[in-house]
């Protein structure tokens, strides 16, 4: 949004410096994005008068001047024809950089005279395209800067042009008049009455408006007369400045008139020339698909189904909101002209302009929201300045529709803006504000401005109350903490879990990754997902289709964009939710990891291995101990598909709690994500762990014993099919008090065992209580784990 400043004025009387009112607007929330200011790049130049004129003895076309600018005579050659003895110019003395020819004046020989600066022209000084002669000046002051002339004698030369970033919740701020209602409510200045009484009409318009019935929504009112006997030509002098300063090109006066409020209102308007409405009747109704216009622009555009059309007996005449017609549009010659004043749906608004691919100021401001209310006064204006520049007169008004009602009111609390914002301000200077900004106040209720569309609730009221008073006034303060205790720990037992998996994996060696939720469908129906009830609606692309099933088809993805870089070696980890459906109940928080390559670098000593089955089981025992899971647990078989049939375990609080699942990935879905296997992996169900069943904070006692533990090794034949898991359990059952710990340590299978049998060896730690064992009690133990193992595998003691 670009405005100059004296625009501004026009609306905001005030005495703020140029750099007050820059800090004001950044700080009320329209960030100042840039501002040319014509007297900066002109301040070096000053007013001189030359005293004498002479020809050049070696050019000529060039003159020798004596001219005098407050410091005594100085010599110039000057080219220009109209360089004369007594007319006052501007003058560049040496030093000074001239913008126009990107030039810095020196002193210098021409044709072997000295020159000792330069007389400017318009060109040269970027004023305008004038560059026949040098500039003349009716008057001035010997020594005076130039850009104290032109505030005196052409003050738009030297207007400060503004540019400021408009969110998309500040429609209002779109017209100059709304940034001035703004920074008169901050204090710098009271706002400028700039009403319009109604012109009264002396006939009946002659062009009826009508809106079809399924068009209301999205055209509900629409404004328009005629002015008869205008004379149409260049604008006064005064607008074509303005437009020119924010960059806009004056096209004829009917035309700019319309663009003149665009910007000092937000109030966009569209004229006919009236002669040229086939009927003499406009409609608004929506395009049935297929029907073409030929823009403004020049350009053609084609309709989709449920745009809003303006048109009239020979079709469309107009885009609704967004541009009108290059048929019914205005030219020098037009003598009778139609002006309308409109309101559009915002939503309905964007869409046509998205679809057209049209930008213009209209759809800008029609598309994040005008101020209905102020249609009618619009068209007054507008009327009032028609008539008092290109003469004419006016019909009375027809309107068809009716004004949207966007009246509404909010609570105001005015305790609020502590609680909200942490901000002391006394509760009338809240209110003084809100009126200020065109809020109207009755009682607790702050009745909202039709040109606010973005306040919509009590904490908006708020907003507004603390963005005038400017929120660098906030302190910052520490939290209130409680007299007595500690406070309670915010987090939740999830939470809490999810912290430590992450140190834990990461003090693993994991490398932690964030991946998207959503993966392609194919990657989703590897890992049991894909279906209709996780697919997007409106995915970002084709690989994004589907809400994930699994943390894993992102870890493997990612593992192989490192693997095609030449990074083999990968131990990743994620902890995020995954869903299996649109309900609530259909999400869940996992934490997956996955290793690939080998265990550590090449080495000359061997240390280094390929990954295996116990690497990832060990690494999903240490998390699930660190966020709480029991020590005691079963390994069990049948996973799900994508893991290895044979290499795999599910960690088991009986068979149907499962925390965690490790193993091998099968080959088949290893080779469908493009990875290098063997790929270990394992997934935990942090939600299935059972809570602890006291909640305080403290650890247990440490217990410690000082009796000599005992081991002893086993070794069992059992059937090929016998799980050492089976056989751990039962050793480990013999005696729950003096048994510790029962871990397999050898395995043989064939020689003399024969077919279909092999040997299991296991280390059993016992660690008495009260007094260290005899030998005879270690025997009665033994003794005990034989017959445990032989009644729960069937094996017998290897001789």
């Amino acid at each position: 949004m670009k405005f100059t400043l004296s625009w501004l004025k026009s609306h905001l009387e005030t005495d703020a410096s140029l750099d007050d009112i820059l800090y004001a607007l950044t700080d009320l929330g329209l960030e100042v994005e840039g501002v040319e200011n014509p007297a900066e790049s002109l301040a070096d130049f000053v007013i001189g008068k030359v005293l004498s004129a002479e020809k050049h003895p070696e050019a000529d076309r060039l003159k020798v001047c004596q001219v005098d600018f407050g410091e005594g005579p100085s010599q110039i050659i000057c080219g220009a024809p109209n360089a004369r003895e007594g007319i006052t110019v501007v003058v560049a003395r040496p030093g000074v950089y001239v913008p126009g020819i990107d030039t810095t004046i020196g002193v210098g020989k021409i044709r072997g005279i000295e020159s000792h600066g330069m007389m400017a022209s318009e060109r040269e000084l970027q004023l305008s395209d004038e560059h026949t002669g040098i500039i003349e000046l009716p008057e001035g002051e010997m020594g005076q800067t130039f850009p104290d002339w032109l505030a005196e004698h052409d003050p738009a030369k030297v207007d400060p042009v503004i540019e400021i970033a408009i969110t998309p919740n500040r429609p209002d701020a779109l017209g100059v008049r709304g940034i001035a209602r703004d920074l008169a409510a901050r204090g710098l200045g009271s706002m400028i009455a700039r009403d319009c009484d109604p012109v009264p009409g002396t006939f009946p318009c002659p062009v009826s408006v009508t809106i079809d019935a399924d068009t209301l929504d999205d055209a509900p009112v629409f404004y328009g007369r005629m002015i008869r006997g205008v004379k149409n030509g260049p604008s006064p002098q005064w607008l074509q400045d303005l437009l020119r300063a924010i960059g806009l090109r004056p096209i004829s006066f009917l035309v700019d008139v319309t663009n003149f409020f665009t910007y000092d209102r937000n109030r966009p308007l569209h004229v006919f020339d009236a002669d040229k409405i086939a009927g003499n009747a406009l409609r608004l109704y929506r395009a049935k698909g297929g029907e073409t216009l030929m823009g403004l622009d020049e350009k053609e555009y084609t309709f989709q189904p449920g745009m809003v059309i303006i048109g009239d007996d020979n079709g469309p005449e107009s885009i609704a909101g967004i541009m009108g017609g290059l048929e019914t549009g205005v030219t020098e010659d037009t003598v009778n002209v139609f002006v309308e004043a409109a309101y559009f749906d915002p939503v309905r608004t964007a869409y046509t302009g998205r679809g057209l691919r049209i930008n213009s100021d209209a759809r800008y401001r029609f598309e994040r929201g005008i101020d209905p209310d102020w249609t009618p006064q619009g068209l007054e204006h507008a009327t009032r300045m028609i008539l008092d520049h290109a003469g004419g007169e006016a019909s009375e008004v027809v309107v068809a529709g009716a004004l949207p009602d966007v009246a509404r009111a909010y609570r105001l609390d005015t305790d609020r803006v502590q609680s909200l914002v942490g901000m002391d301000i006394p509760a009338e200077e809240q209110r003084a504000t809100l009126q200020a900004l065109g809020f109207t106040l009755e009682g607790d209720q702050a009745h909202v401005p039709s040109w606010r569309p973005d306040v919509l609730g009590e904490a908006d009221l708020v907003e507004e109350v603390a963005r005038v008073a400017s929120l660098t006034k906030l302190v910052g303060k520490p939290l209130p903490r409680p007299s007595t205790g500690v406070p309670k720990p915010v987090q939740t037992l999830g939470q809490r879990r999810q912290a430590m998996a992450r140190r834990t994996a990461a003090a693993l060696g994991y490398n932690e990754c964030l991946t998207y939720s959503f993966i392609d469908q194919e990657a989703a129906a590897l890992f049991g997902g894909g279906t209709d009830a996780t697919a997007l609606e409106n995915p970002i692309s084709s690989e994004m289709s589907h809400m994930r099933p699994a943390l894993l088809p992102g870890l493997m993805r990612a593992a192989a964009r490192n693997q095609a870089r030449g990074f083999l070696d990968l131990a990743l980890f994620e902890v995020g939710p995954v869903f299996h459906g649109t309900a609530p109940e259909d999400q869940d928080t996992l934490i997956s990891g996955l290793l690939v390559g080998r265990t550590g670098p090449k080495d000359v000593h061997g240390a280094a291995r390929p990954v295996d089955v116990y690497d990832v089981k060990a690494d999903a025992e240490a998390i699930l101990s660190a966020i709480g899971a029991p020590a005691k647990v079963q390994i069990l078989r049948a996973a799900d598909a994508w893991w290895h049939p044979g290499r795999h375990g599910r960690i088991c609080l009986g068979p149907k709690k499962v925390l965690g699942v490790f193993g091998e990935v099968h080959p088949k879905v290893v080779a469908a994500m493009d990875l290098k296997g063997p790929v270990m992996a394992f997934t935990l169900w942090p939600g299935e762990i059972p809570a602890p069943r006291k909640s305080n904070a403290t650890r247990p006692a440490l217990t410690l014993r000082d009796l000599q533990p005992v081991e002893r090794d086993f070794a069992f034949v059992v059937d090929a099919q016998v799980e050492a898991l089976a056989l751990t359990n039962a050793a480990a059952g013999a005696d729950k008090t003096l048994i510790t710990d029962v871990r397999v340590f050898d395995e043989f299978i064939g020689g003399s065992l024969g077919e279909g049998k092999k040997s299991l060896a296991i280390t059993v730690r016992m660690e008495p209580t009260e007094q260290t064992l005899t030998e005879k009690e270690i025997e009665a133990v033994a003794a005990k784990i034989v017959a445990k193992v032989e009644k729960a595998t069937g094996g017998v003691l290897r001789g």
